[in-house]
C-alpha cells in the first residue's frame, strides 16, 4: 500500500463524516467518497500533517454551498459519468493519513484519483475562505 503525499487539490477516496452523522453520534462516515484536499499543513515539531478535505457529491447543490466539477475534469479524475459538486459548507479535518482513507473501487492499491485542475482548486479555496468570512463551514475533527 503506497499512500500519496497529501497536497492541496489532490482528490482522495475517504470515509467522509457529515455533520448530521456526527450530531447523531457517529464517528465514522456512512459512505466512502471522493474528497478534495483543501489544506495540508505540517504541525509544529511533530511533523504531523493536518489535512482539511471537502466532499465531492452527486447531490444537487443548495444556493452557494457547492462548486461544480466540469464533466471533462471529472472524467480526467476517473469519476463516474454523473454530475459532481464539491461541497464548501462541510469539511473534515484529520492527521494524515488517518484511518479513513479508502482504496478506489477496482484499484485496490490506489487512494488518489488525481489533482483537480488549478482553476477549480482556486475556486474551491476562494469559496471556503469566503464562507469562513460570512458563515462557518461545518468542520468535523476526526482524530
Amino acid at each position: 500500500m503506497t499512500l500519496p503525499a497529501p497536497e492541496p487539490g489532490l482528490v482522495v477516496r475517504y470515509s467522509f463524516l457529515w455533520s448530521h452523522e456526527a450530531e447523531a453520534g457517529a464517528d465514522e462516515g456512512s459512505k466512502d467518497r471522493p474528497c478534495a484536499i483543501v489544506v495540508a499543513a505540517a504541525l509544529g515539531e511533530t511533523g504531523d500533517i493536518t489535512v482539511l478535505v471537502a466532499p465531492i457529491t452527486h447531490a444537487l447543490p443548495e444556493e452557494d454551498d457547492s462548486i461544480p466539477i466540469p464533466p471533462q475534469a471529472a472524467r480526467a479524475l476517473g469519476l463516474d459519468g454523473a454530475d459532481h459538486w464539491i461541497r464548501v459548507d462541510e469539511l473534515n479535518e484529520f492527521i494524515w493519513p488517518g484511518y479513513d482513507l479508502r482504496p478506489i473501487p477496482g484499484r485496490a492499491d490506489a487512494y488518489a484519483y488525481g489533482l483537480l485542475p488549478k482553476a477549480i482548486y482556486e475556486r474551491l479555496r476562494a469559496a471556503i475562505r469566503s464562507r469562513r468570512l460570512h458563515r462557518r463551514p461545518q468542520v468535523q475533527k476526526r482524530d
